[in-house]
């Protein structure tokens, strides 16, 4: 049996025709439509609530039908089209059907790399109005790269839309269309919300606008493999391709959550769905409406999960909380004297019982920010505060310490000199070995463990050397590498 991958619900129409699902960075658009209208819609009445017959905590009876002729009309539909490059996929190469999914939508087939060509993209997703003035609420994936973007309403109205910002850390996306006194959905949080509670979702599943699906609440707080920074709600809402962006709603009528991936084997819906709380999407529309871009806040540690091994071993009651792997230098987590081998139980009082726990907590602070931390270290709790700071710093020191060890930006290689027993062991008299691969040298096949012993064949001595030959390059250089027994000219494009 094939392993259960994990699929965003991807923009789907047009895929035959396009031979890719995805969408892709959208240009700002002004040439909207005409005026709107505004919408005629009825009074949300109050929730039913029964009260059970042991005398309990009454529950809510949702009145779907209400909630659906309410704010089914700020339910859009979003449309994107563009170009991208792909490279052609192998029909006769089995694929994962995850994999093949993400393939598709970066325009990536397994082979071919050199046979690339422009490729139109067109797809579909869902969507909600936020604001009477235009403001749409989508997923980050579901206008990425596009050229274009059109938002469609209930009443058959269409909109050219602008990107006001994208924040795919989160997956979120807000867009503007030039209309007025549109119809807005009610925001709710997930504070309250409890695990099976009843929910629905509207979205476009297939491109099928307004379809109406409901379920219940399967789990909260959820770390995901490519998303530990969002607490994702877990429903079994039926959701599909096309439902990406568009809204959860609960029992009262308020949008909870926007419908983001699901989990399946075959790509569509197999009873596992997985919405971003909207207190996290508020957050995003909020910082993005008001300075275009989003900030995150960044801790500086590396964390793994805590089984039951680990917990022996680290005295544990539990085998619970996030255990520290490495502290990034520099970082927030170091000043506060965070150490590897550290385990965290708990964060601003909220519990990490999962590591992935943590990073939603810190995801939901902003750079500048103090968290407290409770950590369990050499066999006692220890309280720690540390200062958040911007996650993009990170992002920005990256070059700056490639280029202390590496052969430039232009190749994209982290190099250093071979230790006096790694010169035994192959052989090689002179030669520097290749630490990390990104960029030109990484399309070009370079590896980690290649060991570089030439540029344009002058024989790599030092770092500094390396750099200076590509710095006079001008199109592409010539690396002669060794792989275990192998040498090879591998030809790299820097132009």
């Amino acid at each position: 049996m094939n392993q259960a991958s994990l699929k965003s619900t991807r923009l789907v129409l047009a895929l035959l025709a396009a031979g890719v699902i995805g969408g892709a960075g959208v240009e700002a658009l002004h040439n909207y439509s005409g005026p709107a209208r505004a919408a005629t819609l009825p009074p949300m009445p109050a929730a039913t609530v029964t009260a059970p017959a042991n005398g309990g905590q009454g529950v809510v009876v949702p009145d779907f039908p209400t909630i659906t002729k309410r704010y089914g009309p700020a339910v859009v539909n979003i449309s994107v089209s563009g170009t991208r490059k792909a490279d052609a996929i192998d029909p006769e190469e089995a694929l994962d059907p995850f994999e093949l999914f993400k393939r598709f939508q970066q325009g990536q087939g397994r082979r071919g790399g050199n046979a690339q060509r422009e490729v139109p993209v067109r797809g579909m997703g869902s969507g909600f109005i936020v604001g009477a003035d235009g403001i749409i609420m989508t997923n980050a994936h579901v206008v990425k790269d596009a050229s274009e973007v059109t938002v469609k309403l209930t009443d058959r109205r269409e909109y050219r839309a602008k990107v006001l910002g994208s924040d795919p850390k989160t997956d979120i996306a807000i867009l503007k269309i030039d209309a007025r006194n549109l119809p807005v959905v009610t925001l709710g949080s997930t504070k309250n919300l409890e695990v099976g509670e009843w929910v629905l979702a509207i979205g476009s599943p297939f491109g099928f606008d307004n379809t109406v699906t409901a379920g219940v609440v399967s789990a909260k707080g959820r770390s995901l493999p490519d998303d530990s920074a969002v607490p994702f709600i877990q429903t079994d809402v039926a959701v599909n391709p096309g439902n990406s962006g568009g809204p959860l709603f609960n029992a009262r009528g308020e949008v909870v959550g926007i419908n983001s991936q699901i989990y399946s084997r075959s790509g569509g819906y197999q009873g596992v769905s997985f919405a971003i709380p909207v207190d996290v999407a508020v957050r995003v529309k909020d910082q993005i409406v008001a300075h275009g871009k989003v900030e995150h806040a960044r801790l500086g540690v590396t964390v793994q999960e805590v089984n039951q091994t680990l917990a022996d071993s680290f005295h544990l009651q539990r085998p619970e909380g996030a255990l520290v792997a490495s502290v990034e230098k520099g970082s927030p987590a170091e000043k506060a004297g965070l150490q590897a081998g550290d385990v965290i139980h708990s964060a601003n009082g909220q519990p990490v019982v999962a590591s992935g726990d943590l990073p939603a907590i810190v995801g939901q602070s902003q750079p500048g920010d103090r968290i407290q931390l409770q950590v369990w270290r050499g066999g006692k709790d220890v309280n720690v505060t540390a200062q958040l700071v911007n996650a993009n710093d990170k992002v920005a020191e990256a070059p700056t310490k490639q280029d202390n060890a590496a052969a430039g930006g232009k190749l994209g290689l982290a190099l250093r000199p071979l230790q006096p027993d790694e010169k035994r062991e192959s052989g090689i008299a002179n030669g520097l070995m290749v630490e990390d691969v990104s960029g030109a040298a990484a399309r070009a096949g370079v590896e980690p463990g290649d060991v570089i012993l030439a540029v344009n064949g002058t024989p790599a001595k030092s770092v500094e050397q390396v750099r200076s030959v590509v710095a006079k390059a001008d199109k592409s250089v010539a690396l002669l590498i060794q792989r275990g027994e192998d040498k090879i000219f591998v030809p790299v494009r820097i132009g």
